[in-house]
């Protein structure tokens, strides 16, 4: 087993996967990984879609990219008219959903996405915070299309694949951001 300190130091955002599917035990320890996250109250609000179907992803692609087009937003037009796949072509894309009434949504989903993308590291795959999915969010039809339960809202989703290449160098980080109070 890799080192806690490894994987969160090697830890990348990956956007190039193989076309292989992840076996499913990989997608369940990935997942419980985020149901072990820290969570406000205790209330773990947390539920977790998993897509597979390469069709339904590029029907969702294509959504997302017609909403950023008519964003007014210049950078996500430029994404949008890129045709860039908005999940990186992987072959699973985990949508992460907050029941609607939790203390704090945007922190436990947070807590969950980063405990995902670090065992998705640990078992050596790829995986990237996904937020531009959003924009599929607004309209509540296509929530019907992923069977989000009564009284949740999604806020985000994580692309899941074996990785195709090297991950990207770490960006610099600055170690000038810590005041010791003693």
């Amino acid at each position: 087993m890799a080192d806690v300190f490894e994987v969160i130091n090697n830890r990348r955002s990956i956007r190039e996967y193989k076309n292989e599917q992840i076996h499913d035990v990989e997608i369940e320890r990935i997942i419980n990984a985020g149901i072990m996250a820290p969570t406000a109250r205790g209330e773990a609000p947390w539920h977790f879609t998993v897509v597979q179907n390469t069709d339904f992803l590029k029907d969702i692609n294509n959504t997302v990219h017609n909403v950023l087009k008519d964003s007014g937003d210049e950078f996500l037009e430029a994404i949008a008219y890129s045709d860039k796949n908005v999940f990186h072509n992987a072959p699973t894309v985990v949508i992460v959903s907050v029941r609607s009434d939790a203390t704090n949504m945007q922190a436990d989903a947070a807590a969950a996405i980063e405990n995902m993308l670090l065992a998705a590291e640990g078992l050596d795959i790829g995986a990237c915070w996904l937020g531009l999915i959003a924009a599929y969010f607004e309209d509540a039809q296509n929530l019907k299309h992923l069977h989000i339960p009564e009284g949740y809202t999604p806020l985000y989703g994580v692309s899941l694949g074996y990785k195709a290449g090297e991950a990207p160098e770490a960006p610099q980080r600055s170690k000038d951001v810590v005041t010791w109070i003693r």
